[in-house]
């Protein structure tokens, strides 16, 4: 009987692990490979907020069914519910479809190897109103989601020809709000050139609210500068060192006492890894529920189970207390890793330590420009802004790609994507 490697989750990280492994495994018959995800298809996670703005449609969506067929693995269609170290089964719920008729039913899973890679989820800290009042860009249904609300205000105001005004609120400055807040400056512009004119691109008003005391947190204080310039350009109202205290339906209370009105509401502050992750089975989870993991990316208690990506918490290198950051790099490295690993693993050989390697961090600012780091030689840290920055932002993207599709095939999508702007509009309006 074949080895069964059990990958769960098809994010950026679990999709690449599947996609080697089985081109290598797989095609080989010296394993079983499986891919579970609860949906069909499969979208990078850093591109949800043009998802959101309609500069990018969801029909460029990887579909896992043609993935596995074309790289020698299998998928399977559901959400992972429970797991039994013992009987190495993983329980599958049952898949409804639309008007809430099973599809699939709920089901047991074997394996020999288990690889969890569920990926992460937007952190609301318990605020008040948090959940009830904003959108979290967790997944492309909530993406989806508010740009049917954001074309909604402007339908609305076109309908009734007369001037409007939009009001929208960023909870949280790290990249996703950042990149965000630029998209939707972008969008606003994109949508007035349509004939969507009634609110004017100057009248869509754009709060960027971050609790501390600067926006890009994570980056250095000359490219959070740069980024907070580049903003106020943009026409962007910053926000900072403002703690958000409760949403309502009318807007953001911070605790400084500022009220911003706003009728869509986005959370981008923080992450936290599904709260599923610590029921199952005993194994060790920390306080953001992640699997934690040793520098194998084995989990703490089974040998046979691997947690990778933002669901894991996997320390910088041997002893740190700091953990690898929950970033679409770091699942990139681990699915690289984990395939010649899990190879040592099926041969009961050691396995090495993972490694991460900071590349740097960009950030998009849509159309109008990018902001960064890379790291040079000798690990020198390189600053980057403006168009040298989204060629490298763009990079990271079709590299991605490449992993999934092969130098080939993502040459003609690069081909396939510069003829559609000619023949499609410039963002979706519907």
């Amino acid at each position: 009987m074949l080895h069964r490697i059990v990958v769960v989750g098809g994010g950026a990280g679990g999709l690449e692990l599947a996609t080697r492994l089985g081109r290598s495994l797989g095609k080989q018959k010296k394993a079983r490979i499986t891919l579970v995800d609860p949906n069909l298809t499969h979208i990078w996670k850093p591109l949800l907020h043009e998802v959101a703005t309609g500069s990018l449609s969801t029909d460029n969506e990887l579909n896992y069914v043609a993935q596995a067929k074309w790289n020698h693995f299998n998928f399977q269609i559901g959400r992972l519910t429970g797991l039994n170290r013992t009987e190495k089964t993983i329980e599958l719920a049952a898949t409804y479809d639309e008007a809430g008729h099973e599809l699939v039913p709920a089901r047991t899973l074997g394996y020999d190897t288990l690889v969890i890679a569920v990926g992460s989820l937007t952190n609301d800290f318990g605020t008040k109103g948090a959940a009830e009042h904003s959108i979290f860009l967790d997944s492309p249904k909530h993406a989806e989601s508010f740009h049917q609300q954001l074309l909604g205000e402007y339908l609305k105001a076109h309908a009734k020809e007369e001037e409007s005004t939009v009001n929208i609120a960023i909870v949280g400055a790290g990249a996703t709000g950042v990149e965000l807040a630029a998209e939707l400056r972008n969008a606003a512009q994109q949508l007035s050139a349509y004939g969507l004119s009634n609110i004017r691109p100057e009248n869509m008003k754009i709060h960027l609210i971050e609790a501390g005391p600067r926006v890009l947190p994570a980056l250095s204080d000359k490219i959070a500068r740069e980024a907070h310039q580049q903003l106020l350009k943009l026409g962007v109202n910053v926000q900072t060192s403002s703690a958000v205290e409760e949403i309502t339906a009318e807007g953001v209370h911070c605790k400084n006492d500022v009220f911003i009105p706003a009728s869509l509401k986005v959370w981008a502050a923080g992450v936290r890894a599904p709260k599923f992750l610590t029921q199952l089975d005993g194994l060790e989870t920390n306080k953001i529920n992640q699997l934690v993991v040793r520098n194998t990316l084995q989990t703490t208690l089974d040998d046979n189970i691997f947690a990778m990506g933002d669901c894991a918490a996997c320390p910088l290198f041997a002893g740190s207390e700091k953990n690898v950051p929950p970033r679409a790099q770091s699942a990139h490295q681990q699915a690289a890793f984990l395939t010649k690993a899990l190879k040592l693993h099926l041969n009961k050989q050691p396995l090495p330590d993972y490694l991460y390697k900071d590349y740097g961090s960009l950030v998009s600012l849509s159309k109008y420009s990018a902001v960064g780091n890379i790291m040079g030689g000798l690990m020198r840290t390189v600053n980057v802004e403006g168009w040298l920055a989204r060629m490298f932002y763009i990079s990271l993207y079709r590299m991605h790609q490449v992993v999934l599709f092969g130098v080939f095939r993502t040459g003609l999508m690069m081909i396939t994507d510069k003829i559609s702007k000619r023949t499609h509009p410039r963002m979706k309006l519907h």
